[in-house]
């Protein structure tokens, strides 16, 4: 996928300045596509120079005018046509894991701290996706019924949801063997 593809579903579901769209990508976006602030805005500006995106002006008090950002129909076109492009299984790319095979040739006790941050870092996504869960599809505030939108950003978040669980769950088997390790020698 390129973040033209994010970019232009992250728009379609609510137009927004660059910055917008930069604060959505830390938000969530970003959680399966990263991209900084930088290359969020120069993308935008070459896909409003190749006509995929509609601008406008919105007059602000007591600061410059924003830019809002839409997606014009070639926008809508390009990502249809990549919607229905085939795309390859994603392949893991892991430090981790290569760290936790080199333990071997080391000390594997030396890992626990790491893989005990990767733990705390894990555990604090998993509440935050539970915590939007519950804000935006769950909860007393939810719409009911949702719409397809809605709908298919939730099978999304459940995807991350059951992704950080099954992480966990594996952090603690990496945990409970290198205490194993370490206790045996």
């Amino acid at each position: 996928m390129a973040l033209e593809h994010a970019i232009l579903v992250s728009l379609l579901e609510k137009p927004g300045s660059g910055y917008e769209l930069a604060r959505r990508f830390e938000r969530s976006i970003g959680y399966f596509w990263t991209a900084t602030h930088q290359q969020i805005y120069r993308v935008l500006k070459r896909m409003e120079a190749d006509g995929l995106l509609d601008v406008r002006e919105v007059p602000q008090q007591g600061r410059p005018d924003k830019k809002e950002y839409s997606v014009a129909t070639p926008g809508r076109t390009a990502l249809s046509q990549w919607l229905h492009e085939p795309i390859e299984p994603e392949s893991v790319r892991h430090d981790l894991a290569v760290k936790i095979r080199g333990a071997a040739f080391d000390d594997p006790a030396a890992l626990i701290r790491e893989v005990e941050r990767h733990h705390r870092a894990h555990s604090g996504r998993l509440a935050h996706y539970l915590a939007g869960e519950q804000r935006d599809f769950t909860g007393p505030e939810a719409p009911a019924p949702p719409d397809a939108g809605q709908e298919l950003q939730h099978v999304v978040l459940r995807g991350g949801i059951a992704y950080e669980r099954m992480t966990l769950a594996w952090l603690d088997d990496v945990l409970a063997t290198l205490h194993r390790l370490h206790a045996g020698h």
